[in-house]
């Protein structure tokens, strides 16, 4: 999604650079990231010193780097690796999921396995890992590499996450950061320094980041197991709600550079929320001309909007649509046509919890 709208805005870029902090890179670099093409720089980061190996090797950008390692609040204490900093009680109540039943049922394969395979299951565990008493510290890293602006943070890194975020604690706006996408855990106790959901929305939003997007995933206990919806062992159709990707960004009236508000609006647009795209270009739009054509922006951004349908009008012509309150805009009343059934399938075949 967004493809053609993140093309645009990297072509406008000139010669400044889209910048990613990737803390969790095991299985890759997001693709959606990858649209920004030779203007992407990263540094990425994993436990794996295996994966790193691998990913580095496959790299054809120049402009990342992979660094294996641990990384937490404290270059002198140990990670800990058995009961997971930061979110404990996930880490116990995980042993009643049907995916850890699964894990458990596959362990001797995985053992003897490659390690893509190891990493497709989430078994990070089970490969060359980086020495867990001698953690990064971001921040620090970031200073040592002279990183001292970038624009988007990630962090999935299946235990510490909040700890790791909380090091960012009073700097993300200071160092330029646009968007920050996190994975969090919907269980854990009213403890203010759990990585749980209600934390790490708190934390964000006094850092000044408003939320544009959040995933939930669901997962089945060993009880009675669901069908995954991917082809390995991890979230499940039907169960509560465990985990989740939350998606923060800077409001779109935020005193930034004509370039920050562009990368801005693309990372709305890689997303999926091109309404938040459109409107930060619409309240923007002296800014933003100096830099990019708004009005074919807006084009390719509503576009995206309707990617489900066949016919596909421009801005203008599908805002007039709207404001006539047309039918395209209703699910149809009565039975859904055959085609609708088709297509809802498609959609629901290629991205499944969307």
């Amino acid at each position: 999604m967004g493809k053609a709208f993140v093309s645009f805005v990297a072509d406008a870029l000139g010669d400044a650079r889209f910048s990613l902090l990737d803390i969790g890179c095991s299985g890759g670099i997001d693709p959606t990231l990858r649209h920004f093409g030779k203007r992407l720089r990263a540094l990425a980061i994993d436990a794996s010193v295996a994966e790193c190996e691998r990913l580095q090797k496959a790299e054809s950008n120049p402009g990342i780097e992979y660094v294996a390692g641990f990384v937490s609040d404290s270059s002198t204490a140990k990670v800990d690796l058995e009961n997971g900093q930061a979110s404990p009680l996930i880490f116990r109540m995980r042993d009643r999921l049907s995916f850890m039943r699964t894990n458990e049922l596959r362990e001797k394969r995985l053992t003897q396995a490659e390690i893509e395979d190891k990493l497709r299951h989430n078994a990070w565990e089970m490969t060359q890992l980086a020495d867990h008493t001698k953690p990064l510290v971001a921040p620090d890293l970031l200073a040592e590499r002279g990183w001292t602006d970038f624009d988007y943070l990630k962090i999935d890194i299946d235990g510490s996450d909040f700890l790791v975020l909380k090091t960012f604690e009073g700097k993300l706006a200071e160092l330029g950061v646009l968007g920050v996408q996190l994975e969090v855990n919907f269980v854990g106790t009213g403890d203010d320094g759990e990585h749980a959901f209600h934390n790490t929305d708190r934390f964000m939003r006094k850092q000044g980041y408003e939320l544009f997007r959040l995933d939930v995933r669901t997962y089945s206990t060993r009880a009675l197991p669901a069908r995954y919806v991917w082809p390995t062992p991890a979230e499940t159709v039907t169960g509560r709600p465990w985990q989740g990707e939350a998606y923060y960004a800077r409001d779109i009236d935020a005193l930034l550079s004509a370039e920050k508000r562009a990368k801005l609006a693309a990372i709305f647009s890689t997303w999926s929320v091109p309404d938040a795209a459109a409107e930060l270009l619409l309240a923007q739009r002296d800014s933003l001309s100096t830099l990019l054509d708004v009005d074919k922006a807006l084009d390719l951004l509503a576009l995206q909007a309707q990617s489900d349908r066949g016919t596909r009008l421009g801005y203008q012509a599908y805002m007039r649509t709207f404001e006539a309150d047309a039918p395209s805009f209703y699910r149809p009343e009565g039975n859904i046509s055959l085609g609708e059934r088709l297509s809802a399938a498609w959609r629901a075949f290629q991205k499944p919890r969307t």
